[in-house]
């Protein structure tokens, strides 16, 4: 099997004959061995990530309401994104939001795609929802935006995320 660098998995771009092609983060997943995973406890409201046996957090999240709950299962890090945009229409005229102030913050994990959107890991600047680990999105998880930060600086496209509880 060929190896592949940290930096290539990270951009999602994988060499081939002395070129660059992208790669889908699923064939990413498949192929890199990792020994890091993300674990997101829904009954304790919190994310903790397991490297070789080392643990980093937890940290306290809001979750999904339970009209739209978060699937359960082990899905992958599809995407990393620093200061995502977030396309507000309050108002009736729409508006990029970027950076922390931004209702997903400046950081955002991307993990799961259906019939309901994407769902991420992102920061928020409602600190409260966080701290009450509260049940109040769609279905995306907030995190403290210091917290996302250190989540994301830890795992890279293709990282393992268990959902339970």
């Amino acid at each position: 099997m060929k190896r592949i660098s940290a930096a290539a998995v990270v951009a999602g771009m994988v060499a081939s004959a002395g070129l660059m092609a992208p790669v889908a983060a699923q064939e990413l997943a498949l192929r890199k061995p990792s020994d890091t995973r993300i674990v997101l406890d829904l009954e304790q409201r919190q994310i903790t990530v397991v490297r070789a046996g080392q643990r980093w957090g937890p940290w306290p999240v809001a979750i999904g309401d339970p009209r739209t709950p978060k699937p359960k299962g082990t899905f992958s890090i599809l995407s990393k994104q620093t200061n995502p945009v977030y396309l507000s229409t309050k108002g009736g005229k729409p508006r990029k939001l970027v950076g922390p102030s931004s209702p997903i913050g400046d950081r955002y994990l991307g993990f799961h795609r259906g019939d309901r959107g994407e769902f991420g890991i992102h920061g928020t600047p409602w600190p409260h929802w966080v701290r009450t680990r509260a049940a109040v999105s769609l279905g995306c998880v907030r995190m403290l935006n210091a917290h996302i930060r250190e989540l994301f600086d830890v795992v890279e496209v293709g990282t393992p995320l268990q959902i339970q509880g």
